[in-house]
């Protein structure tokens, strides 16, 4: 495929507990997606917290900030014709709304996807550790545990990924796109 001078971006919004997947399909798809072509960022939500998001902790107001944060970075680059993949928590359904009403304001695609994986299944992975170190009193406020996590109501995608791959889970994604005609 070829792409245009002027690109269609759009934001793919991968919401879902700790160790859902979320980062693993955002990659997979990203690496396809610029197999082909296209101009894509995958703004992973631990390396925003780290650098551009640094020293807020994990209240609501803070986890709202980094949202938020993430959400103008995101439709920016989308406006502006790169596909941003956005793997992040964002545990608040207001949240989420607000940063998909910042692409409506801009005529910016958005897709929001769900990646439902069940805790149990996401403990079991415990990827970082954090639900080990949760069980352990270590520590508190993990989303999905003892902090909420509120599902999306009316996601464009829900991915249960403990019954497919991650490569399948991206290629579903993928499949959204094409079908909005974004790729």
């Amino acid at each position: 495929m070829t792409t245009t001078a002027r690109a269609q971006g759009a934001t793919v919004w991968l919401t879902g507990l700790p160790s859902a997947g979320k980062t693993t399909i955002a990659r997979i798809l990203g690496s396809s997606l610029k197999a082909e072509g296209h101009r894509v960022e995958v703004l992973d939500g631990d390396e925003i917290r780290r650098f551009l998001s640094a020293g807020l902790g994990f209240s609501r107001e803070d986890r709202n900030t980094n949202v938020q944060r993430i959400g103008l970075v995101a439709e920016v680059l989308a406006r502006n014709g790169v596909l941003a993949v956005v793997p992040v928590i964002a545990p608040y359904a207001d949240s989420r709304e607000a940063v998909r009403k910042r692409h409506e304001a801009s005529g910016t695609p958005y897709i929001e996807v769900h990646v439902a994986t069940p805790v149990e299944v996401c403990s079991e992975r415990d990827v970082k550790g954090l639900y080990a170190r949760q069980a352990a009193g270590q520590l508190s406020g993990l989303t999905g545990v003892d902090d909420p996590y509120e599902p999306p109501l009316d996601p464009a995608l829900t991915l249960e990924t403990h019954v497919q791959t991650p490569e399948e889970s991206a290629a579903s994604v993928y499949a959204v796109l094409a079908a909005r005609g974004l790729v």
